[in-house]
């Protein structure tokens, strides 16, 4: 007997109830299925080539249907875009390359009536340097009080010229760019932990608290349901500016507290927030992007006076075995379960290689991976990871395109790439491109139907059979696989919120555990192995044979099982 994904349910007309049941719903972002939308690459509505907040609006039936719960939008303000939209020159104006405000209001409002929450990225670690503040800082010279926004500090060396101290940027090169002062000479150095065109605010000069909480209550006026929190371990740095003390410092990220990322003085400003936040009605919820060095301090940032969610790196780093995911799984359940917030499980974002690329390489080649490896054996793995992720207790990411088991596009020309990580040495891979091709929607047209004039990084010959026309309907597509996941998730009481799982016996390179009366099994191995039959099966990400109380699972291939 197999057990394949059921079609695509019909496409519902909006109900009158739709947007009650968004402002209704207590607790929804415990056990939500969040999708990320990359708005350059998900959908253009005017042929330009690329993605817009219309675009978006128009395929929020398609999110609907799908079965997640609310929808993350990447930044989409104004911007020079030197990092993809992530250095903000307004944060209450949409840039004109994604539309206007009005757009921005008529996504929120068709998003509510479906039934669909919106988060929007908010990027509080640095500005553009075009933001009105740094422009301001550079005109009026050392010593005004526009420069005590920003990190700026006289250099080293006889002359001022050498950094401040020896911060390295996370895209290469040192975290520090000197300026040209009014009169022309060389003057002084501003910290930018991330590229020179972003520069850090100084989080210790009230202004910068001041402008954020008004930015905060200008969207949540506008109706956000809550807000991703870019580069959330960041914002504070440790007293006076320490050197570090060593090179290669990307190294040593994830890996111990450094003096510019996790410093305990980022929980006040999350606690400030969060008294804004829960003025609002509808459960409005808070997401951490914080990298730390362990899952237990992740969990200070979800504590029940902060923030609601944090990405759970740890998960998404981890290999495809059985004894890695079980160890990670079970740390972070320990170390949320004491301040009472849902772990949050992810495999891909706009940031790495997708995991259908991940999982088709060696485990130790990292999370940004320029080898296609083995396609088939990634998509597998990839499938089966999916209804391992959506088992687990707590809250689920899913990243745009990874519902059509899409790969990483490895082997774009270097005349395309646009990632600013490829330009700097020395610092990240700089092949995030890869990840952020914008998604095939149909077999035909210039961009297989994101748009109707191309598509700003080129997409690959072969996904017109990847696309949403092309799988949708069809038995055992990804697509398919995904959406009766999420409609089974739903279905299943004893699925989504919780924090504990119950780990039954199972041959080695075997993952098992019960909730409930749900029973899901994982085989991380190659081979086939043969388990109980744990009552009436679900769902299953590749076919499954039951005989005399038994069940035969396929190598990379998971099952879900009711006893009720």
């Amino acid at each position: 007997m197999s057990q394949q994904p059921s079609a695509a349910p019909a496409p519902t007309s909006v109900t009158s109830s739709a947007t009650a049941i968004v402002a209704e719903r207590r607790d929804w972002w415990r056990d939500a299925v969040i999708y990320q939308v990359y708005p350059r690459s998900f959908a253009d509505s005017n042929g330009d080539g690329m993605g817009d907040l219309e675009g978006v609006r128009t395929r929020l039936p398609y999110l609907r249907d799908l079965g997640v719960d609310a929808v993350w939008l990447s930044p989409f303000y104004a911007s020079p875009q030197a990092d993809a939209g992530y250095d903000v020159a307004d944060y209450r104006a949409v840039d004109p390359m994604f539309g206007s405000l009005l757009d921005a209001d008529a996504l929120i409002r068709d998003a509510h009536g479906l039934g669909l929450r919106i988060i929007v990225d908010l990027v509080p670690n640095h500005s553009s340097d075009q933001y009105e503040w740094f422009r301001r800082a550079l005109a009026e010279g050392p010593g005004s009080p526009s420069r005590d926004r920003y990190h700026f500090r006289p250099g080293k060396g006889k002359n001022g010229e050498l950094p401040p101290n020896d911060w390295e940027s996370i895209f290469g090169g040192p975290a520090w760019t000197r300026v040209t002062e009014p009169d022309g000479t060389p003057g002084e150095w501003y910290l930018h932990l991330f590229a020179p065109e972003q520069p850090d605010f100084n989080w210790e000069h009230p202004a910068v608290g001041d402008e954020f909480r008004s930015i905060l209550r200008f969207w949540l006026d506008m109706g956000v349901d809550g807000f991703r929190i870019d580069v959330a371990h960041g914002m504070v740095k440790a007293e006076g500016l320490p050197d570090l003390g060593s090179h290669e410092q990307l190294k040593l990220l994830g890996n111990d507290v450094m003096p510019f990322f996790d410093q305990d003085g980022v929980h006040e400003i999350y606690r400030q927030w969060r008294r804004i936040l829960d003025e609002y009605s509808g459960e409005r919820i808070f997401v951490a992007e914080a990298w730390t060095p362990t899952v237990e301090r992740t969990a200070n940032y979800v504590r029940p006076d902060e923030l609601h969610q944090a990405f759970n790196f740890q998960y998404l780093g981890t290999h495809w075995d059985a004894e890695e995911l079980r160890t990670v799984i079970d740390r972070t359940l320990d170390a949320m379960r004491p301040v009472g917030a849902p772990a949050t499980w992810v495999l891909s974002n706009h940031d790495v290689t997708r995991h259908a690329t991940r999982f088709a390489n060696p485990p130790g080649l990292g999370t940004q991976i320029r080898l296609a490896g083995d396609r088939a054996l990634g998509l597998r793995r990839a499938r089966a990871a999916t209804l391992l992720m959506l088992a687990l207790p707590g809250s689920a990411y899913v990243y745009q395109g990874e519902e059509l088991g899409l790969p990483d596009v490895v082997d774009l020309p270097d005349e395309v790439r646009q990632d600013p990580a490829y330009f700097r040495g020395a610092g990240q891979d700089g092949f995030r491109d890869g990840c952020r091709v914008p998604i095939p929607w149909t077999r035909a047209g210039t961009s297989y139907g994101f748009g109707a004039g191309g598509s700003w990084l080129p997409q690959p010959a072969g996904w017109a059979e990847l696309s949403v026309e092309a799988q949708t309907g069809e038995p055992g597509s990804t697509l398919e696989l995904y959406r009766a996941a999420l409609a089974t998730r739903r279905d299943q009481p004893d699925l989504g919120a919780g924090d504990a799982v119950e780990w039954l016996r199972a041959p080695e390179g075997v993952l098992a555990f019960r909730r409930g009366d749900f029973v899901c099994v994982a085989n991380t191995t190659g081979e086939s192995v043969t388990v109980p039959a744990h009552g009436r099966v679900l769902l299953s990400s590749d076919e499954v044979t039951e005989a005399d109380g038994e069940t035969k699972v396929p190598g990379d291939t998971t099952v879900w099982w009711t006893t009720a």
